[in-house]
């Protein structure tokens, strides 16, 4: 019986462990495979540095950067009402998912924002949202370790001076298109 018992309580501890609230890395993972979104991961290698001569704190960004997940979303084939309804969703699991917002732009139709996870020093994701309700919307998730605003500008410099490459952007450029 008391075998039972403590099997029973380690079922219910690892059920109630298992997180099932919705959050924007699993909004990734199930749109990924939707015809309406096209997603790409981006390992931070996708930055050709080879030829570059870094600074000490250009190699601290590119080292606190892990990935570049992003999920753009085309409005150009779908009713209005399905892209309200998938940008809303975006907007409440960033605000549900503990994020803090930085910015927020609106106007005529377009808008923008950046928000994090993370305190100061120790940034662990950074949102950038962009969406414009004749085209569609755009997100994309940076994730890393002790990320600063100082980094991620660091390596938004990087992307101006480096050999991209740009096969991984086929997905979206490709979906644009059409």
């Amino acid at each position: 019986m008391k075998k039972l018992v403590c099997t029973l309580a380690v079922a219910v501890m690892l059920f109630a462990s298992c997180e099932s609230k919705p959050t924007l890395q699993k909004y990734f993972v199930e749109k990924s495979e939707s015809k309406d979104f096209a997603a790409i991961d981006i390992a931070p290698s996708f930055i050709k540095t080879d030829k570059l001569k870094l600074s000490a704190e250009e190699k601290a960004a590119l080292e606190s950067l892990h990935h570049l997940n992003l999920l753009v979303y085309s409005a150009k084939d779908s009713n209005t009402t399905a892209y309200d309804k998938e940008l809303n969703n975006v907007k409440n699991l960033i605000k549900d998912d503990s994020y803090d917002e930085l910015i927020k732009f609106n106007r005529d139709g377009m808008g923008a924002s950046i928000s994090t996870k993370g305190e100061g020093e120790h940034i662990e994701e950074f949102i950038i949202l962009a969406n414009n309700k004749g085209a569609g919307f755009g997100v994309a998730r940076v994730t890393g370790d002790d990320m600063t605003p100082a980094n991620v500008m660091t390596i938004v410099n990087l992307l101006q001076k480096a050999d991209l490459n740009m096969e991984q952007f086929k997905p979206i450029q490709n979906m644009l298109k059409k």
